[in-house]
């Protein structure tokens, strides 16, 4: 790396740290020597729990993390005291040791939990953990006893251009090959150990300050982090073997998805709260299945798909400036409550159209199923197709067509975000009566956000008609519109990457945690509560949204301009 002498270099040059005491380093090592030992020795007496744990030098799933973890840790020591000092002078190696040392203890004191919890109590757990477990514990009291050192300013941080490309893809790999292990786990308490693994990962990776180069990389390689992107994502169901249950996950977390990207124009961009954001989704699947062939369908007219999407998506928009014109001369609070009382009237008037109470459009509360599978240019969608040997299923198919969809939305996003029209909505967010005052068309500006957003909704709702294979009113319900709320602020309001997030994390943990069904809400609770109370501008957030909440803090500004600068400089 080409190092360019900051400021924060001359500080982190000057004695401020406290030295660490002699022993942490080799405590560390130990610490990390036991941890690996511990993981090829045998956990659990019984080999029916946790994917076979029991078998001594042949690491199992969980194992193989434990390792991982005790390599990365190892990196980290020998970059503070070793042949990787070069490295440790850009990264705060003892801030990534503490959250790996406590990281991984915690995971092992679950994986004990789970072992005596899941066969007949702890007599069953063997001395491997036990091992594995006290090496975690060796590693986190060592990190605290490591000096801490300043963090250098990673944006000076250089290597060349093929490298960071090179780093890119190994990147995108890790993240491939972790969300195929991770959704191919059956076992709940398995699965939840992984997340555990990935977040204290995660964590270790950010509190070194190695996220911060790898961000910046992307900003210079933004380009080739799009296509990884989208390359990972085309190969996803390649890794799954065929598999229904996990595909028909995923296509739950593209829809949801892509209906919450369009929620973020209305809340993220334009700051208008909305809580019956569902019923766009709904008004797409509902127009897609009266135009359909099913036996149920109501509508005579039944065009190609294509057409039926452009339909599904106008009627969506359609609604979205009917709702907008009377109701965006009100703001804050009273807009929420005019929201969510047009969700709740929308899902009325479907489970009320049964020709009694109204025309007999939407079949009432029974709703339209049988809707058949999509058939576009001779391709059924409902049909197994063979590709490279491995079997793709029905779910695969609409993956795929789902897959094209979410970069449609994204592409989108970002030319409306980096335009005239997204410069204006961020600054009626910011301040309505000042945007009004520079001349921003306000109302004008408002009801485009209603529109367009209600469109994207619209067309991932006519796909999500022909996925389910019925539509009712039951599935539109306010706890939807509070999903994908949810999604945004969890994600970062604003950004692309953080919604996705959002909307993966709170679709696919429901999914996978089933046995937890009681507790979900309550889980979901408590995380909202946690991120609004540590992170409120989300896991993924923009630098403008991070300065909005902390506006103490002088560096983030700093930050925000270099950033700006660095995005000038490369158009």
């Amino acid at each position: 790396m080409t190092h360019v002498k900051t400021p924060v270099d001359e500080a982190s040059e000057s004695p401020v740290a406290k030295p660490g005491k002699p022993i942490a380093w080799p405590m560390g090592i130990a610490g990390v020597a036991l941890l690996i030992v511990g993981s090829f020795l045998s956990w659990s007496y019984d080999g029916q729990i946790l994917n076979d744990l029991s078998i001594n030098f042949y690491p199992g799933g969980l194992q193989i993390l434990a390792i991982i973890g005790a390599v990365l840790a190892l990196v980290l020591l020998l970059a503070e005291k070793g042949p990787l000092t070069k490295l440790g002078s850009w990264l705060d190696a003892t801030l990534g040791i503490r959250a790996l040392g406590a990281g991984l203890a915690l995971y092992m004191v679950l994986v004990v939990v789970a072992i005596g919890t899941e066969s007949d109590g702890l007599i069953n757990v063997n001395p491997g953990a036990y091992i594995s477990l006290v090496g975690a514990l060796l590693l986190a009291v060592s990190g605290w006893l490591l000096p801490l050192r300043q963090l250098r300013d990673m944006s000076a941080a250089r290597l060349p251009a093929w490298s960071e490309i090179l780093m890119i893809a190994v990147l995108m790999a890790a993240v491939l090959f972790a969300a195929a292990y991770a959704l191919g786990l059956q076992d709940a308490w398995s699965f939840i150990l992984c997340l555990v693994f990935i977040a204290v990962v995660a964590t270790a990776l950010f509190r070194t300050g190695s996220m911060s180069f790898v961000g910046h990389v992307g900003q210079r390689h933004s380009k080739v982090l799009t296509l990884s992107a989208f390359v990972v994502a085309f190969l996803f169901p390649f890794t799954q073997n065929g598999s229904d249950a996990n595909m028909s996950i995923a296509n739950q977390v593209l829809i949801f998805g892509a209906t919450a990207m369009g929620l973020n124009i209305v809340v993220g961009l334009a700051g208008l709260l909305d809580l019956g954001y569902i019923a766009f989704l709904g008004a797409g699947s509902y127009t897609a299945a009266v135009l359909s062939t099913s036996a149920f369908a109501t509508v005579g007219w039944k065009p190609p798909f294509l057409v039926v999407m452009l339909v599904g998506a106008g009627v969506s928009a359609t609604l979205g400036l009917i709702i907008g014109t009377p109701t965006l001369r009100v703001s804050g609070d009273y807009l929420a409550i005019v929201t969510l009382g047009f969700g709740e009237i929308f899902r009325f008037s479907m489970g009320n159209l049964d020709g009694n109470n109204g025309p007999n459009l939407t079949n009432g509360p029974n709703g339209i199923p049988g809707i058949p599978d999509l058939s576009i240019g001779g391709f059924n969608f409902g049909d197994e197709h063979m590709v490279a040997g491995i079997e793709l299923g029905r779910f695969s198919n609409y993956y795929f067509l789902l897959l094209i969809l979410i970069g449609f939305v994204i592409l989108v996003f970002s030319r409306l975000n980096n335009s005239r029209i997204g410069r204006g909505w961020v600054a009626i967010r910011e301040d309505e009566k000042a945007a009004e005052a520079m001349g921003v068309n306000v109302f004008g500006l408002k009801l485009l956000a209603f529109a367009v957003g209600a469109f994207l909704a619209g067309l991932a709702g006519t796909i999500k008609a022909h996925q389910d294979a019925a539509v009712s009113p039951d599935q539109y319900q306010f706890i939807e519109s509070a999903f994908l709320l949810a999604a945004i602020v969890l994600g970062g309001m604003g950004t692309i990457a953080g919604v996705l997030l959002g909307a993966t994390i709170l679709k696919l943990l429901p999914e996978k945690l089933r046995f937890f069904s009681e507790y979900r809400l309550l889980m979901f609770g408590l995380l909202l509560v946690l991120m609004m109370r540590f992170r409120p501008e989300g896991l993924v957030a923009s630098r403008r949204r991070q300065l909005e909440f902390h506006e103490e803090d002088e560096e983030l500004a700093v930050a925000v301009e270099e950033e700006r600068l660095i995005v000038e400089e490369a158009k």
